[in-house]
């Protein structure tokens, strides 16, 4: 059965690294992150629509996203299958030092759906670069996660708070916030 319905949107999937489960983060937000990222990988894959991994290759030592490191790879659950295109990246868009957007636009791509991690980095320059760039975006609140952070106070903020800050920051001027759900139910 091929799925039909977001032809021409391509899953944008982010820095999905096994980098992100050393314990240097803190304790990650969403525990359901990987099964609604998964589910639009399936439906994506199941409808033979394009799916684009970005994975991060940081610069910074000791960074557990290092290219040299573990960390560094895929999620096995996120690795890319059947020629599904991969983009590497050093800054936090995945356009900025890439070949994104001229891939995207080459395949005639209007418009993203995008999830990964985190919520308030790499996912939303992402998101906000895309919005700019004239990309239709949707961004899948419940397949993207963050992690706590230290205000320049010394507060630390919940993950939760940051997450759905972020998200709200983005919603109608960047992209449409959904949740997996809502996407699929589009398909």
């Amino acid at each position: 059965m091929v799925v039909t319905g977001y032809e021409n949107t391509a899953l944008i999937l982010i820095d999905c690294q096994k980098g992100f489960d050393d314990p240097k983060w803190g304790i990650r937000n969403n525990p359901h992150f990987e099964i609604n990222t998964q589910s639009l990988i399936h439906h994506w894959r199941l409808g033979h629509h394009n799916i684009v991994h970005v994975r991060h290759s940081s610069t910074e030592e000791g960074s557990p996203l290092r290219p040299e490191t573990q960390g560094f790879e895929f999620y096995d659950w996120a690795i890319p299958m059947n020629g599904e295109k991969e983009f590497v990246k050093n800054v936090n868009s995945g356009f900025i030092g890439t070949e994104l957007e001229a891939y995207l636009r080459e395949n005639g791509t209007t418009s993203l759906v995008i999830a990964g991690l985190t919520t308030n980095h790499c996912v939303s320059t992402t998101v906000r670069m895309a919005g700019n760039l004239g990309f239709d975006v949707e961004l899948a609140s419940d397949a993207c996660a963050t992690f706590p952070r230290e205000s320049p106070d010394g507060e630390m903020i919940d993950a939760d708070l940051i997450h759905t800050t972020a998200l709200t920051s983005l919603h109608g001027e960047f992209c449409t916030v959904k949740t997996c759900s809502q996407i699929l139910n589009n398909l």
